[in-house]
């Protein structure tokens, strides 16, 4: 199915797919993503479903989408600087020790409201992960991503191409010391 973001029904139908467990292409506000639900151990966890789609068999996990800067006290102890916090809601991932799994998870508080509200009704995180088959480039035309997944996933929500939009910045405080992974749309210092 394919869905414009501007339609008035789509973040009520974007929720129903999320809640039953179904892989969504949504736009995020940097580039398109695979998204699921983020149940760990229970059916309806996505992670596997969209591994298979890209094609990914590694074991590097995907970055897990929160509403709110203040929800990611409910996953981790570590002691956030406000310099990063600043950037939330945004194009910023960080990587923390994750209290509830024992192993480290990278959030991110998206920019996009849209995305923002169907993430507080859901009230849990959900996967994001670029859209492409593993090792090949992310996809950001809407035409070439209907064409290589429509068969692949429950639901397709489009708002235009993406071109030349850079991924989010990743940065890991797991060990207590910021470390700049990936510079993409934010752009840090490394004296952070």
């Amino acid at each position: 199915m394919i869905l414009s973001k501007s339609d008035d029904t789509s973040v009520q139908k974007c929720l129903s797919f999320l809640k039953e467990g179904k892989i969504v292409i949504i736009p995020t506000d940097t580039v398109y993503g695979f998204s699921g639900i983020v149940l760990p151990g229970k059916a309806l966890d996505t992670d596997a479903k969209i591994k298979a789609i890209k094609g990914r068999s590694e074991t590097k996990p995907f970055i897990q989408l929160i509403a709110r800067p203040e929800d990611l006290k409910k996953y981790t102890d570590d002691t956030i600087p406000e310099t990063l916090l600043s950037y939330w809601p945004g194009p910023l991932t960080i990587i923390v020790n994750n209290k509830l799994t024992k192993t480290t998870t990278a959030f991110r508080c998206p920019g996009d409201k849209w995305l923002r509200d169907i993430l507080k009704e859901l009230d849990c995180p959900i996967y994001s992960t670029s859209v492409n088959r593993s090792g090949f480039p992310v996809l950001d035309s809407e035409n070439e991503i209907i064409k290589e997944f429509e068969k692949d996933v429950d639901l397709i929500v489009s708002d235009g191409d993406k071109k030349n939009a850079l991924p989010s910045t990743i940065v890991s405080i797991s060990d207590g010391k910021i470390k700049i992974l990936r510079q993409g749309a934010v752009k840090l210092q490394a004296t952070i």
